[in-house]
């Protein structure tokens, strides 16, 4: 076995430390020279790629196009959007000055202090005060609407306490900005695209999320409504998985963004703005990973299958090499992403363990004995199992498998959810559960102050009002005062 392997915490032990090993000993990301910033790996990168590529799929075939806005906003900006600008203002990095100097003591470089800038530029947070600066000069008439635009960019916002791919200074997103003629239109838009974002959490990343609506309290600055995915971690916790926002006329007004509808009439146009970010790395990791590495889902691997052969001799390896160029080919053919591993720089336990790490859905080993038996061995990472399969025909078994793989950890997750969801309804019964960890269905009266109070007293939050939940008359856990609905509450990362 890998020193890796053997150096890595177990969950049970100390599951926020499993994690930051995890990261960095699986080669997804590290700690950078920039305080609060994460260098992302190859295969870490290689992994949010293809996140990128479906849910870039998925958007275009709404309509949606990509462009680019600048990472500098002027702070004038974000002063025209109140709720907004509060939202952001202790997050903001800000640019002063526009060029350095030499230092006159030979000290290297210095901030030329003659070159300070007339207005200070904010590194973005968040785009929609410069996009919003911008469809004012694209949105004139209705027949410009609906504009449907993305783009995916990096952000920067202060953190003072980080952790890799979940809470970082700066990180990689695609932000989603909507312009509409009509209220309804927009919330529409709202919907559909978290919508979206539920369906590529489990059936690309086999995630299991709740869809609800944020309360007044945890809503998207300047947003009218927010709408939330929320996913439920190992170890209990919550995590919010991406996040859509019907923002009303409020930045159109801002920006004095105007149109002539059908009935020559000017009006303000409705927006909406919508998200997933790197975070999204991180609740691939914590869902479904192990104490021997990552569990990647085979709709999101960078290799699906990792083939190692068995060899004493440069003959042996001759014989197996001929023997796997085949199913490689017919793989490949299928779509599959297939590695052959036959370098001889590292022992087959070494690889053995490596891709275990990495979370590679199968693994297939042949060796001069299989090739006798006319078999190949198969390992399948999410339950670790091992078996002897006929060669004839092991691309039909490896597709299949990895169909099966990806159905399998979702429904693993989904079990997880379950058996750590609970419907508690006295503050006694609640202050006990939270230390378990889960997501409570709590009542809860509607009101900012019992949020805040209880988060006060629990850090618990409420993660979201669930859609589609039949109201319910019951009192609030910790006020007593009449509550219409139970809420999730949970701590979150």
């Amino acid at each position: 076995m890998a020193k890796e392997l053997k150096d890595l915490t177990k969950r049970a032990d100390n599951y926020s430390q499993w994690y930051n090993e995890l990261v960095v000993k699986a080669d997804l990301a590290e700690q950078s020279a920039v305080r609060g910033c994460m260098v992302i790996k190859p295969y870490g990168y290689a992994i949010w790629e293809k996140m990128q590529r479906r849910l870039d799929d998925m958007f275009k075939e709404t309509g949606v196009q990509n462009a680019y806005f600048p990472l500098l906003i002027p702070k004038s900006f974000l002063s025209k959007e109140a709720d907004h600008v509060k939202g952001f203002a202790k997050e903001c990095a800000v640019v002063t000055h526009y060029r350095l100097k030499t230092d006159p003591e030979g000290k290297g470089v210095i901030v030329d202090p003659e070159a300070k800038l007339e207005e200070e530029l904010i590194i973005r947070p968040t785009s929609e005060t410069i996009i919003w600066n911008t469809f004012r000069n694209w949105i004139k008439s209705y027949r410009d609407l609906p504009l449907l635009i993305n783009q995916w960019c990096n952000v920067f916002r202060w953190e003072m306490r980080t952790r890799l791919f979940l809470r970082t200074a700066e990180f990689l997103w695609q932000e989603g900005h909507t312009a509409h003629a009509t209220a309804q239109e927009a919330q529409a838009k709202a919907e559909e695209m978290l919508n979206i974002y539920a369906d590529f959490a489990e059936k690309c990343m086999a995630i299991p999320v709740v869809k609800g609506v944020k309360t007044a309290n945890e809503r998207f600055a300047g947003a009218l409504e927010t709408y939330t995915i929320e996913a439920m971690m190992q170890d209990g916790k919550a995590l919010q998985s991406g996040t859509s926002h019907f923002l009303g006329q409020n930045f159109a007004k801002a920006f004095d963004v105007k149109f002539i509808d059908k009935n020559n009439k000017l009006d303000y146009v409705w927006a909406t703005s919508w998200g997933v970010s790197t975070r999204l790395m991180g609740a691939l990791i914590m869902t479904h990973s192990d104490d021997n590495g990552l569990v990647l889902p085979p709709a999101l691997a960078p290799i699906q299958v990792v083939i190692v052969p068995i060899y004493k001799s440069s003959e042996q390896l001759a014989t197996i090499d001929a023997k796997v160029a085949p199913i490689v080919e017919n793989l490949k053919k299928r779509g599959i992403s297939v590695k052959y591993d036959n370098a001889d720089n590292k022992r087959p336990g070494f690889k053995f363990a490596d891709y275990e790490l990495k979370g590679v859905p199968v693994r297939l080993v042949l060796g001069p004995k299989d090739i006798e038996n006319g078999t190949i061995e198969v390992m399948r990472r999410d339950t670790l199992e091992k078996q002897s399969v006929a060669f004839d025909g092991i691309e039909d078994y490896v597709a299949h498998l990895l169909d099966e793989i990806q159905a399998n950890i979702y429904d693993k997750a989904l079990k997880l959810r379950e058996s750590k969801t609970y419907k508690v309804d006295t503050w006694e019964d609640f202050q006990a559960q939270i230390e378990k960890g889960g997501f409570i269905l709590a009542p809860w009266d509607g009101t900012t102050e019992t949020e805040l109070k209880i988060k006060e007293l629990t850090k618990a939050t409420i993660r979201c009002i669930p859609m589609g939940c039949e109201d319910e008359e019951g009192k609030d856990m910790l006020t007593g005062k009449p509550s219409h609905r139970r809420v999730i509450f949970a701590r979150n990362y």
